[in-house]
């Protein structure tokens, strides 16, 4: 765990980014007080598959009906 104050990570904030995303935990200080713990999100790798919502939505037929002239105007101007 890495301890910084405000000015030294504002200086040097691109150092503690790639700090933090190599895992490292950063604690911010604000006069030598530490205040915010800063570390890396954890990223998820696996692909979230098709069709996961199938069967759960309908979408009724007057979805398809063209829009009236009002909105078209609205849309146009």
């Amino acid at each position: 765990m890495i301890t910084a104050n405000l000015h030294e990570v504002k200086a040097k904030l691109s150092h503690f980014v790639a700090l933090a995303e190599q895992g490292q935990d950063i604690i911010l200080c604000k006069r030598n007080v530490p205040t915010v713990k800063i570390s890396a999100l954890k990223k998820n790798l696996s692909k979230r598959p098709l069709g996961l919502a199938k069967g759960k939505m309908k979408i009724k037929d007057s979805f398809f009906d063209p829009l009236s002239n009002d909105i078209l105007d609205t849309f146009n101007s």
